[in-house]
């Protein structure tokens, strides 16, 4: 089934990517609101970051949800790249060994922009490995070309990612998904961070740059909120949030 590209942000979005800072103010004053937030059962989450990021760039969320009853562990991809078909194999690697050390059947995922990318390619190849999986600003459709990047690439090299692409979102993602999207990411078009496809996905809007996600508090909530649910969402449900 093809799909229309949605377009890159606007010049004037992206420019907006410089106030990401904003969001540690908003995350202080957040802090008695997350405190109260339920606690998960230490079942084990991984969180892989975006592209050109390390592990580093998580750490934030990562301690957050240690702290809130959570078996939070870095990626260990190393810095990352994009090559989705290089790096799943090696999530894959680690959630099996996670399997082995915990004796539990299930890991989630929580995966920022290329992250949530190599978080959806591991659910496709191994389901019942993945309990849940929570992305934000990550491209669900459009590839670089819905990007702030887009202009790197020829109007060939765009059409070959799209086909790739599309080929890939032709595998369903059988298990929960929640996107998190904003329409004022100025990195992923927002609009391609919507998820109408799969079987069991919720979408829901923050107001979030792309690079202040990893601190933003609302996002944070929802992430907490899923992870210790661990309750089925309800397919192609779209919501806003300001939690």
């Amino acid at each position: 089934m093809s799909t229309t590209r949605p377009r890159p942000p606007s010049w004037w979005t992206t420019a907006g990517e410089v106030t990401a800072g904003v969001e540690a103010v908003r995350l202080a004053a957040s802090a008695p609101r997350l405190a109260r937030l339920p606690r998960g059962d230490g079942s084990p989450v991984v969180l892989v970051p975006g592209l050109a990021a390390t592990d580093a760039s998580m750490t934030p969320l990562r301690t957050f949800l240690r702290r809130h009853g959570h078996d939070a562990r870095p990626a260990g991809l190393g810095r990352m790249v994009a090559d989705v078909d290089g790096l799943t194999p090696r999530l894959l690697d680690l959630i099996e060994s996670i399997r082995d050390e915990t004796g539990r059947p299930e890991v989630n995922l929580v995966g920022w922009s290329l992250g949530g990318v190599i978080s959806r390619a591991a659910a496709r190849r191994r389901r019942s490995w993945i309990g849940r999986i929570v992305t934000f600003g990550t491209p669900v459709l459009g590839g670089p070309g819905s990007t702030a990047m887009a202009s790197r690439f020829s109007a060939e090299q765009l059409r070959f990612i799209d086909a790739v692409v599309e080929q890939r979102n032709r595998i369903d993602v059988e298990v929960p998904i929640t996107a998190i999207w904003s329409r004022r990411d100025g990195i992923v078009a927002g609009e391609a961070c919507i998820d109408h496809r799969s079987p069991d996905v919720e979408n829901i809007e923050v107001r979030s740059t792309h690079l202040g996600m990893g601190i933003d508090p609302d996002v944070w909530a929802i992430v907490a909120r899923r992870l210790a649910a661990g309750a089925p969402t309800t397919r192609g449900r779209s919501s806003s949030s300001r939690r």
